[in-house]
């Protein structure tokens, strides 16, 4: 049976212009879903203990029924290259530029808690090759401790000029931040600008120059408010791109320009929402089911895709987990691979609210 090619993203999205939808195969019309989830160990999701504080039916389990889909691969030694090769602007901009249409980022995310770290955990991203398997550093988000929220900052590495021996040394940079409400149901992402509610006598000396910070998106999960157990529900909030498929800068200075009150307003018509697919209950296997086509192989209940609503087949975002310590993460446009990291840095905190 031939494959088909990704579906285009939903046009309410942006006024994305130049895209030509790819022609479909009659024969590839089959649910995104099976109910025939066959698991990773005897038809089962492996469990690990390190989820065991949640009820087994909050967890979201395998569907490997279908073949991945032939999107263009990364090739990790392009990114070697270019990220070894970029200043502290170009790192920038390719850490928040939306990913291209048809192309699909493919990374790993590893988790590092051993000792003083244990509490205070911190995250790498690396680019994955697909074929050769091969792994690019691209990303480090510690979380910050001693916090009364979660609060992680993400860098990266820049070159950067050492003016006293003429060599290349490299610099961390930091490219944005997240941070999450007292539940830790709310989480927003920004740049690494000035914060519009500190006045600029307050700032710290390298921030009072700087520009007010953009914000790059929010992430919601659903309160559990009758404390049913079952798949958490998140909701993706980011700024419309513009008409040739770019980020516009936003830059809110109060707390009702937000795109989390945007939201809750109603006022849609800038912000873009997205929501994780609702996975499907498998009698079989008597747990819930996504199909990740094999880039996930343990049950979680971090386990994710993001979706918008007019095209549920196209998965913006899948996120979860292959070991203890180990999860896969792939991502497409409209999301940039900052962003996409921190929606998945969401994904780790205990959420006493939502299970």
């Amino acid at each position: 049976m031939k494959q088909s090619v990704t579906a285009p993203p939903p046009r309410s999205w942006s006024q994305t212009e130049g895209y030509v939808e790819p022609q479909k195969d009659d024969e590839s019309t089959g649910s995104p879903m099976s109910s025939g989830g066959a698991h990773m160990h005897n038809g089962h999701a492996r469990r690990s203990s390190a989820d065991s504080n949640y009820e087994e039916d909050a967890r979201i389990g395998i569907d490997p029924s279908r073949t991945p889909e032939p999107l263009q691969l990364l090739r990790s030694t392009d990114f070697a290259q270019q990220n070894f090769e970029m200043n502290k602007e170009e790192l920038c901009a390719f850490a928040t530029k939306p990913a291209d249409l048809n192309v699909r980022f493919t990374c790993r995310i590893q988790r590092h808690r051993e000792g003083m770290d244990r509490l205070n955990p911190y995250y790498q991203l690396y680019f994955q090759n697909l074929v050769t398997n091969e792994v690019q550093w691209i990303f480090t988000a510690n979380k910050k401790r001693k916090s009364q929220t979660s609060y992680y900052t993400i860098k990266g590495s820049a070159k950067s000029q050492n003016a006293s021996n003429n060599r290349r040394d490299g610099e961390m940079v930091t490219l944005a931040k997240v941070r999450s409400n007292f539940l830790g149901t709310n989480f927003t992402v920004y740049s690494n600008g000035r914060n519009p509610n500190i006045s600029v006598q307050d700032c710290s000396e390298k921030k009072r120059d700087a520009d007010i910070r953009e914000e790059l998106g929010s992430v919601i999960y659903e309160p559990n408010i009758l404390g049913f157990r079952g798949p958490r529900k998140m909701t993706v909030l980011l700024h419309t791109l513009s008409k040739t498929g770019e980020r516009i800068e936003f830059q809110p200075t109060k707390e009702s320009e937000t795109l989390l009150a945007q939201h809750k307003m109603g006022e849609a018509e800038h912000v873009l929402a997205l929501h994780n697919k609702s996975p499907q209950w498998n009698e079989e296997t008597q747990s819930f089911v996504l199909n990740f086509n094999g880039r996930v192989t343990q049950a979680s209940v971090k386990n994710f895709q993001i979706v918008h609503d007019n095209d549920l087949d196209y998965i913006v975002m899948q996120f979860g987990k292959i070991d203890q310590d180990a999860f896969t993460m792939d991502f497409r446009y409209p999301l940039s691979p900052v962003l996409a990291f921190a929606i998945a840095l969401t994904s780790f905190d205990a959420k006493l609210a939502c299970e």
